[in-house]
């Protein structure tokens, strides 16, 4: 019998996106995603990575989108790596350009997060991302007798949220670096 750490990982694909963009100037496709997992899981045991994002507007601009798919394609690809795609808003400005929102990921990433700690599918949650408002769920899930620990960009960070995880970890330039891909 295996005694490791069954460990999930909760992955707020926009807020990741947007701030890998500003800390470092780079984009999320840039990122080995598998050696991020294996960064933050340690040697303990993944049961999944769950990745909350929304399609692009094929119709606004299809190549970005095309880009999108890809990028989504390659995620698949890692072994218990799943995408919930989620919705996404578009609103015109005064100006007449176009605002986007992902609308729901939140609420994906909370109610799996703790229907999967009710249904005892892990010990410890790794949520990344620096949203303050997963502290109320964090606070369920940790009555559940579950860690919870916080992957950050400084640039994105809650202390309340960091302060309320069993433990955090600052994605900063020397991690990133490590989980870059390989230049073809």
């Amino acid at each position: 019998m295996d005694n490791k750490e069954r460990v999930c990982i909760f992955i707020d694909g926009s807020n990741f996106y947007h701030s890998i963009r500003s800390c470092f100037d780079l984009h999320d496709s840039q990122i080995d995603f598998q050696k991020i997992i294996e960064l933050l899981r340690k040697d303990r045991l993944l049961i999944g990575t769950h990745y909350y994002n929304a399609p692009l507007d094929r119709g606004y601009n299809k190549f970005i989108y095309g880009k999108q798919q890809k990028f989504f394609a390659e995620l698949r690809k890692i072994p218990d790596f799943h995408i919930v795609l989620c919705n996404m808003r578009k609103t015109k400005r005064s100006d007449g350009t176009f605002e986007f929102a992902v609308k729901g990921d939140d609420i994906h990433i909370a109610t799996d997060m703790l229907s999967s700690a009710y249904e005892n599918k892990y010990d410890v949650a790794i949520l990344v991302s620096g949203d303050g408002d997963f502290v109320p769920v964090i606070k369920k899930v940790q009555k559940l007798g579950k860690k919870v620990e916080n992957a950050y960009f400084s640039i994105s960070r809650s202390d309340y949220l960091k302060n309320t995880c069993s433990a955090s970890i600052l994605l900063d330039e020397s991690l990133i670096k490590k989980c870059l891909k390989e230049k073809e």
